[in-house]
């Protein structure tokens, strides 16, 4: 028992230790380059939302890793920036577009992790309004998380996942709507049916 409690201890102190080394900085870094780095990634979030708010596709594919990796709310997987830009025209824009537009908020859970000080992990969650083309109109918050490395001295995407949950979202809650309208509507037929169907029988029987 007490060699299960020294273990534990030891394990929280050690992690206590990675996590104060985490927060200070990595390697031989000093604050304020850290800070200028977290800075740096600061202003790639906001061109990134501000580039997708304004449908602003060059400047989208402009800020990512040739090899990017972008992983779909709808669960779509598209590598490269060109790719990206033909998913974002097929859904906005294309002949079957699905979305009529999107306006984005993202925001991050903590500080973006330094692994190196040109690799950064990133996540958080997004405020999203939708417009369909079929009329629907819904906010959703999602998570998104996002892996950047630093080349020629600027940041860039390298990975980006976008979720949703899929057991609670404004799409499923519409189409158990839509379920719950046409169950009803059924059963007012049914009914019917079977009153008027009833009384044709009672006629029948009389006559």
């Amino acid at each position: 028992m007490k060699s299960s409690i020294r273990g534990l201890a030891l394990f929280l102190v050690c992690f206590a230790a990675v996590a104060s080394a985490q927060d200070s900085g990595i390697g031989d870094l000093s604050e304020s380059r850290v800070e200028a780095l977290h800075e740096e990634l600061r202003g790639l979030r906001a061109t990134m939302e501000r580039a997708l708010n304004e449908r602003d596709l060059d400047t989208i594919v402009a800020n990512v890793t040739n090899d990017v990796l972008f992983t779909t709310m709808n669960g779509d997987v598209v590598r490269g920036p060109e790719e990206i830009r033909e998913y974002f025209e097929k859904m906005l824009s294309g002949p079957d577009a699905v979305v009529e537009s999107v306006t984005s908020s993202f925001e991050a859970d903590d500080l973006s992790l330094l692994l190196e000080d040109d690799v950064a992990i990133a996540f958080g969650y997004s405020d999203d309004q939708y417009v369909l083309r079929n009329g629907m109109d819904f906010r959703v918050r999602a998570r998104w998380s996002a892996t950047m490395v630093r080349r020629d001295e600027r940041w860039l995407i390298a990975n980006f996942h976008y979720s949703t949950n899929m057991f609670d979202n404004p799409v499923l809650d519409a189409q158990r709507a839509t379920l719950i309208k046409g169950s009803v509507l059924v059963a007012v037929v049914v009914l019917l049916v079977g009153f008027f169907v009833g009384r044709a029988r009672g006629r029948s029987a009389k006559s």
